[in-house]
C-alpha cells in the first residue's frame, strides 16, 4: 500500500500541485480519520498545506518558509474545486498591469458572494462580493502552476473606484489609476462600466481626468452624460451639500484627492 507521502510525491512528479482529502482516502484505501491523520503529519512537516477544508496544496521547497503556495498558484484550482466563478481583483489585479509597488498584504479575489478570508501559512486571501461577476471582463495570466483569471485593466479601474476602501482609499486609487492609465483602452471603458453601478463610472472618469488621463476617459464621459440620472458624491460617506459640482461627470466633488507623484 502506498504511503500518503509517496502519493503526493507522485502527484507532484506528474505536475499536480493540489489534491483533496477524499482523493487521499480513496487512493490509500483508508478511513477518513486515517487520511486526516496522515495529512496532519505531512502538514506538520511542511510538505502540504490546507487553504480550505478538504483541499490541500503540495508545498515545494522554495515555498516552505511561506508555509503554503502563493495565492495565485492555488486560487484557480480551489475555485474550480468549489465551483465558484472568480477573478483576481483590485490591488492584486493592478499588479498584473504594472502597479506593482502597491503590493497588497493579502491577495484580493472577487466572487459572486462574500466568503470568509483564507489564512494558509503566511498567505492571506480576502474575498470581495461583486454583483454581475459573470459580466465582468477578465483575461488569463500565466503562473508557475497554470493560469489565473484577472479582471481586465479597464474592469480593474472600475472596481478600484467602486471598492476604494479595500484599495487604500481615494488617494491610493488615484495613484494607481495614474499608473494604469497608459494600459487602459478608452473604447473598452464604457463596456466595463456597464457591469457596475453608474456612480463608479462617474467617479472613475473624474479621477482619470484628475490624474491627467482625460483622453482615456472621453468615451466614458459620453456614456455618463447619456446614462447617468443623478448627481453622485465623489466620496460616498462624506457630506456633499456645499460641494462644488463637476457637470461633465454629474459629480459632487466633496473630497480633496492627492495622488502620489
Amino acid at each position: 500500500m502506498p504511503s500518503a507521502r509517496s502519493l503526493i510525491t507522485g502527484l507532484a512528479a506528474g505536475g499536480r500541485h493540489h489534491f483533496t482529502a477524499a482523493e487521499v482516502r480513496t487512493s490509500l484505501g483508508v478511513s477518513a480519520a486515517a487520511a486526516k491523520l496522515a495529512l496532519n503529519r505531512l502538514s506538520k512537516q511542511g510538505l502540504v498545506a490546507s487553504p480550505a477544508r478538504g483541499f490541500y496544496v503540495i508545498v515545494p521547497p522554495e515555498y516552505r518558509r511561506l508555509g503554503c503556495l502563493p495565492a495565485d498558484q492555488f486560487i484557480p484550482a480551489l475555485m474550480e474545486h468549489l465551483g465558484l466563478r472568480y477573478y483576481a481583483a483590485l490591488l492584486s489585479a493592478a499588479q498584473y498591469y504594472g502597479a506593482a509597488h502597491h503590493r497588497p498584504q493579502e491577495f484580493q479575489v472577487a466572487l459572486a458572494r462574500n466568503r470568509r478570508p483564507i489564512s494558509c501559512g503566511a498567505v492571506r486571501v480576502s474575498f470581495i462580493a461583486r454583483k454581475r461577476i459573470a459580466d465582468v471582463p477578465v483575461r488569463s495570466f500565466n503562473t508557475p502552476r497554470g493560469t489565473i483569471l484577472v479582471s481586465t485593466v479597464e474592469a480593474t479601474a472600475i472596481d478600484l473606484v467602486g471598492y476604494a476602501p479595500h484599495a487604500g482609499g481615494l488617494d491610493q486609487v488615484a495613484t494607481i489609476l495614474s499608473e494604469l492609465a497608459e494600459r487602459i483602452d478608452p473604447q473598452r471603458l464604457p463596456d466595463a462600466a456597464q457591469t457596475a453601478p453608474m456612480p463608479w463610472a462617474q467617479r472613475l472618469g473624474y479621477l482619470l481626468e484628475f490624474v491627467g488621463a482625460a483622453e482615456k476617459a472621453a468615451q466614458l464621459k459620453a456614456y455618463v452624460l447619456e446614462k447617468a440620472r443623478d448627481v453622485t458624491p465623489l466620496l460616498p460617506a462624506a457630506p456633499h451639500k456645499d460641494a462644488k459640482r463637476s457637470a461633465d461627470w454629474k459629480l459632487y466633488v466633496n473630497a480633496a484627492v492627492e495622488a502620489e507623484a
